[in-house]
């Protein structure tokens, strides 16, 4: 049942939870909750601001009793619909729960609420000789907490892997309002990896209020590498051949020609116009090793055809470098007011054709896509570019995003490399899952929320939800 069929009751109960002024229900407040970072809509309820575990668990309690679907969220910056009401209900927004508990310089550990900023607790843990290595995209507007909903990944998954990979455990508040603990800080805990199976649970099974991280000391060099290709064939050549060398560089991003034009038209950094890739690589460990396998890179990039290759190893260099990278998504504005960011992963070897097998099918849409890639691993992401004041745009859109995903599948890829399936990619599903899959997955869905309130509506294609739900 939907809150507005008992507003009263449950708008005064929520109010005595977290107070008047964190409780928004007025349609004009809410519609700054209608939006993430997909082109999807979903209007909820009511958005209540908790500023402790404690809150959280007596908002959670109060919408289980009443059967009311509960829907958490942080910046709202994902690519997946998930933080969206797409059954109406609480939206939870933990944007006041902002403290970093603890950084333990001794275990090399962060213990922090899920809505600090990802790029915050990276700088935090600088003063100690340390950093937090997963980074996404988004990651100075980002919360941790939907980091871990997502399984975030970013430029450095290549060598140090997603944000699965770096969290040892959480504090969660389950459906009924109960708070456990899952993981902990030791390395190995006897019994399920729960940890493991939160990770990437994109709030259907909790809300995490407490997240304990592992962090990683600073390396001694790094150095940053910038190759400019003539064409996408010979890029994607590098790429492979630098894996093969047995090099793991740091990242290994790549941008496409629709893409460089895009920033070199919004920033102008000095790209040419007739690039057809630009191949972003960065390399750290000890110093010795870093010039050693910066020599042996530059030699494949050369090797491969690089017309320019430009080389940074101060920070403020590197950031030069990294600019069109971190900047690209904000530069398609110069081409198009809107956007959709497909996110697939193939094997490295079937980039190349898998982004011709995409450019193809942008064509024959009659509509431009501009593409970039975490290449080291795979993961690509063909941007559409589009006008949604156009009637049927939308349609148009999201029917070549799903021929997009499908093109990934069939070159041996999968739906989602870091942004999750939320209710962007749910009606897609079936294309790696059977039924006998997508059914242990909801057992272990009901496992965790039995009754179906928490994010309902996400991940499974419709219709499939888990049973028990509102």
């Amino acid at each position: 049942m939907k809150l507005a069929d008992k507003v009263g009751s449950l708008l005064e109960g929520l109010q005595g939870i977290v107070g008047k002024e964190a409780v928004l229900f007025e349609p004009e407040d809410l519609m700054a909750f209608e939006y993430d970072g997909s082109i999807r809509r979903a209007l909820p309820d009511a958005v209540v601001f908790p500023a402790s575990a404690e809150e959280v668990s007596r908002v959670v309690a109060l919408a289980y009793r009443e059967r009311v679907p509960v829907v958490p969220r942080g910046a709202g910056t994902g690519l997946s619909g998930g933080s969206l009401a797409a059954q109406g209900g609480i939206v939870v927004a933990l944007t006041r729960m902002k403290k970093i508990l603890e950084i333990d310089a001794e275990d090399r550990t962060a213990l922090v609420e899920p809505g600090v900023f990802n790029l915050v607790l990276d700088n935090a843990a600088h003063a100690y000789g340390l950093r937090f290595a997963p980074d996404p995209a988004s990651q100075r507007s980002c919360t941790l907490g939907g980091n871990v909903a997502e399984n975030a990944g970013g430029p450095h998954c290549l060598a140090y892997g997603v944000t699965t990979n770096h969290t040892l455990g959480m504090e969660v508040v389950l459906e009924d309002g109960s708070v456990t603990w899952l993981g902990g800080a030791q390395a190995d805990i006897p019994g399920y990896d729960l940890r493991g199976v939160f990770v990437g649970s994109e709030g259907t099974f909790g809300i995490a209020t407490k997240l304990l991280f592992r962090l990683l000391p600073m390396p001694e060099a790094v150095n940053t590498l910038l190759a400019i290709y003539r064409d996408l064939d010979s890029a994607s050549e590098a790429v492979a051949a630098i894996i093969a060398r047995g090099v793991v560089p740091t990242t290994l991003e790549m941008l496409d020609r629709p893409m460089i034009q895009a920033v070199e038209s919004a920033r102008h950094l000095g790209y040419p116009k007739d690039a057809g890739a630009v191949l972003l690589v960065e390399l750290e460990g000890l110093r010795e090793e870093v010039a050693e396998t910066s020599r042996a890179v530059r030699e494949i990039l050369g090797g491969t055809g690089a017309q320019q290759v430009q080389a940074a190893q101060e920070a403020d260099e590197r950031a030069r470098l990294w600019r069109g990278r971190k900047e690209a998504l904000g530069a398609l504005g110069s081409l198009a007011p809107n956007y959709l960011l497909v996110d697939g992963t193939v094997p490295r070897s079937r980039l190349a054709r898998t982004v011709k097998r995409v450019q193809e099918a942008g064509k024959r849409h009659g509509m431009p896509i501009a593409s970039l890639f975490h290449a080291g691993d795979g993961n690509l992401h063909p941007c559409i570019l589009f006008d949604e004041r156009v009637p049927g745009t939308l349609e148009r859109v999201d029917k070549l995003g799903g021929e997009l995903l499908r093109i990934c599948v069939e070159e041996g890829g999968t739906l989602s490399g870091e942004h999750g399936i939320g209710i962007d990619k749910q009606a897609h599903m079936h294309l790696i899952f059977g039924d006998a899959d997508m059914e242990a997955m909801k057992r272990v869905q009901r496992g965790f929320a039995p009754k179906g309130v928490l994010n309902p509506g996400k991940v499974f294609p419709r219709g499939a939800e888990a049973a028990g739900g509102p």
